[in-house]
């Protein structure tokens, strides 16, 4: 069993060609000895955005506060807040953006470990 709070887990800086103003906190994973799941939560400051990319895996997101947008591969913003959860399926295109101008915009990201 693994128990962690969210305040205590080490904030690191997303740098990576397409990213802006985000922080990625590893709650869970590998390391950790999880079987199948890496739980990462993403901290994406006003204005933030992840980069518009693809990739092999599914993720399960789920929004814990502030406001934001997943795009898809045609650029529609879909419109994210607190509470909503969002699955994108392996090979979707998406980017996440925060669409606010004042509060971060944070989210869970469910991955499995080998895409930690």
């Amino acid at each position: 069993m693994i128990i962690r709070n969210l305040s205590e887990v080490e904030k690191t800086p997303v740098d990576m060609e397409g990213t802006r103003g985000i922080a990625k906190q590893l709650m869970v994973g590998a390391a950790d000895g999880t079987p199948n799941f890496s739980i990462r939560v993403f901290t994406l400051a006003p204005g933030g955005h992840s980069p518009h990319h693809q990739h092999d895996v599914e993720h399960l997101n789920w929004v814990i506060s502030g406001e934001g947008a997943l795009m898809d591969a045609n650029g529609n913003a879909n419109a994210l807040r607190s509470g909503d959860f969002a699955f994108v399926s392996p090979q979707d295109v998406h980017q996440f953006r925060n669409t606010s101008e004042t509060e971060d915009f944070v989210f869970v990201c469910a991955v499995p470990k080998e895409y930690e």
